[in-house]
């Protein structure tokens, strides 16, 4: 245990009274034990000098903003009801610009890539041909869809919206945890988190000199209104409707960017043309930014009992007369066994080397890495390849051996659905937990917009808290949290 020096100001002793940090960990707000980090001393002072009292109270405050603007999500195994407000921790998780610097580098190296990814893999096909990725693999995802073979989209931008997760581990460095590319999240909460700071530490974000966010919905709908040659196009975003978990999300974006919010049965297909129903009449519909997964969009093409999409729009789609962001089929590339080879597809599309790096991963499919994995399952997370949101895991070092066998069993039927990667150190920051400071693993999700003007990164993103002492899972819907995110200007 390491204890941190007693606060300089009498007015807040216990908030700082002691900070159990994890071992071998990096710390975001302090180095070299009780060395605090220059970028965190401004709000290091500000939580100093302000009493417990006044601590506590914003922290009230941050819910009572939380349950007044209903920003909730969904957690799907909690027995007392799925509707959550989200989580918010106060203290904010701080970025210096020259950290900031080489994410946005790298993630606009690593979008740059997907999208050329994407596109070779529904035409030419050069990166199988050249023996860099079996076309087993490719065919064996269950994100490629044959319906985009051949399909030209404008300005071949695939993946227009994404979400890169990031974590840093005990070296300091950054590394990609996945790319998500088909209907990324978390974009309203990032932007609600630093309306709440701006509300609980007035004056502190313009004299730490801190990059906004709030150009996101603005910058969004102008890389969408570009997607078409119409003047004013009519764009819409396409939700599954009140019971999805990022529903909050939904009715946020439509309204900040001032589109309509539609569900399927608010949209028919005539003649190839979407139309979108209005009090009025049929009005065309230029541009989908859909929040409705593939499988979900067209039930002529995809599931036929689906009610969540629009029968006929992949034909639409086709034929160009509607635009559908992120395109369908962009799911190939954000599936954990496609991850391994990102590294190698920006040697092979770009003649460079990563700027970010891979998590090391074995694909349970290869007699030789299943082997290894097997032997040293306690140091390993198992994953399946299309999962996300946490679920469908194995932590290797809180698994009982029978959660073990039972896993592995499962992992048997079809060893190539499964990936396996070393549990890794996250990074932690300082969050209030009944008053004190306390340490908490965290991870970052940074927003790309992709447009023919090329890509841009919201400095900042989503920063994602484990709020369970000693868990790594930081996911919503597994009870994490989250913490605005600062970049120094």
């Amino acid at each position: 245990m390491v204890y941190l020096e007693k606060a300089v100001s009498m007015n807040n002793d216990y908030l700082f009274s002691s900070y159990d940090r994890l071992p071998d960990t990096w710390d975001e707000m302090y180095s070299n034990q009780t060395k605090l980090r220059s970028q965190y001393e401004l709000i290091n002072n500000y939580l100093r000098n302000t009493s417990s009292e006044v601590i506590f109270k914003k922290e009230e405050l941050s819910k009572q903003l939380f349950m007044s603007q209903g920003v909730t999500f969904t957690v799907y195994n909690d027995n007392e009801g799925i509707e959550k407000i989200f989580p918010f921790d106060i203290v904010p998780r701080i970025i210096t610009a020259l950290e900031w610097d080489k994410i946005d580098r790298g993630i606009k190296q690593r979008i740059k890539v997907l999208n050329l990814f994407i596109k070779d893999i529904y035409h030419d096909q050069f990166i199988i041909k050249d023996g860099i990725i079996s076309a087993d693999l490719i065919y064996s995802c269950p994100n490629f869809l044959r319906e985009m073979k051949g399909v030209q989209v404008p300005h071949d931008i695939y993946v227009h919206i994404a979400g890169v997760d990031l974590i840093r581990n005990n070296d300091g460095e950054f590394y990609v945890l996945e790319d998500n590319l088909r209907t990324p999240s978390g974009v309203s909460y990032m932007l609600e988190n630093r309306e709440i700071s701006k509300r609980i530490f007035p004056g502190i974000l313009p004299k730490n000199n801190i990059r906004s966010v709030s150009n996101y919905p603005n910058l969004l709908y102008k890389k969408l209104q570009e997607l078409s040659d119409v003047s004013h196009p009519n764009i819409v975003l396409l939700t599954p409707g009140i019971y999805n978990s990022a529903y909050y999300e939904h009715t946020t974006l439509a309204r900040l960017m001032g589109i309509e919010l539609v569900e399927g049965r608010d949209l028919v297909v005539k003649d190839h043309i979407v139309y979108m129903k209005t009090t009025n009449g049929l009005k065309r519909v230029d541009i989908i930014y859909r929040r409705v997964d593939d499988e979900y969009l067209d039930p002529l093409e995809f599931k036929a009992e689906s009610t969540l999409g629009v029968a006929g729009i992949m034909t639409a789609y086709r034929k160009g007369n509607v635009n559908i962001v992120n395109a369908p089929g962009t799911g190939i590339a954000d599936d954990k066994a496609i991850y391994i080879y990102v590294p190698d597809m920006i040697k092979y599309y770009l003649n460079e080397e990563p700027i970010l790096k891979n998590i090391e991963t074995y694909q349970m499919g290869q007699p030789d890495e299943y082997n290894y994995v097997e032997k040293n399952i306690r140091t390993m997370v198992l994953k399946k390849v299309d999962g996300s949101g946490g679920y469908g895991m194995l932590m290797g070092h809180q698994a009982t051996d029978d959660e073990i066998v039972d896993y592995m069993n499962t992992v048997n039927k079809n060893p190539n659905s499964f990936i396996a990667q070393p549990i890794l150190k996250l990074s932690t920051a300082p969050c209030c937990i009944d008053g004190q400071l306390s340490p908490r693993c965290i991870d970052l999700r940074p927003f790309a917009l992709s447009g023919s003007d090329g890509i841009d990164i919201t400095p900042g993103g989503l920063t994602r808290v484990a709020l369970k002492k000693g868990s790594l899972v930081v996911n919503s819907s597994q009870g994490g949290g989250s913490k605005d995110t600062w970049v120094i200007q």
